[in-house]
């Protein structure tokens, strides 16, 4: 696997624990619960997002 395409893959996994947390953070927060299904489509999106932006940004962030 090229490098560039594992960081962005390392990127968009980073995103989705990261919005994971955010998400449980003000559940706690305000005691809403969000259905099991929307926190895995927002993750899934949020990732497969992470991954696309820091694969299209690495050149120029890079370089």
């Amino acid at each position: 696997m090229r490098p560039r395409t594992k960081a962005s893959l390392l990127w968009g996994v980073v995103g989705v624990f990261a919005f994971l947390v955010a998400l449980q953070g003000y559940e706690l927060w305000t005691g809403y619960r969000y259905a099991l299904a929307v926190k895995f489509g927002v993750a899934v999106a949020v990732g497969a997002g992470a991954t696309g932006l820091s694969y299209v940004a690495e050149p120029r962030l890079v370089g």
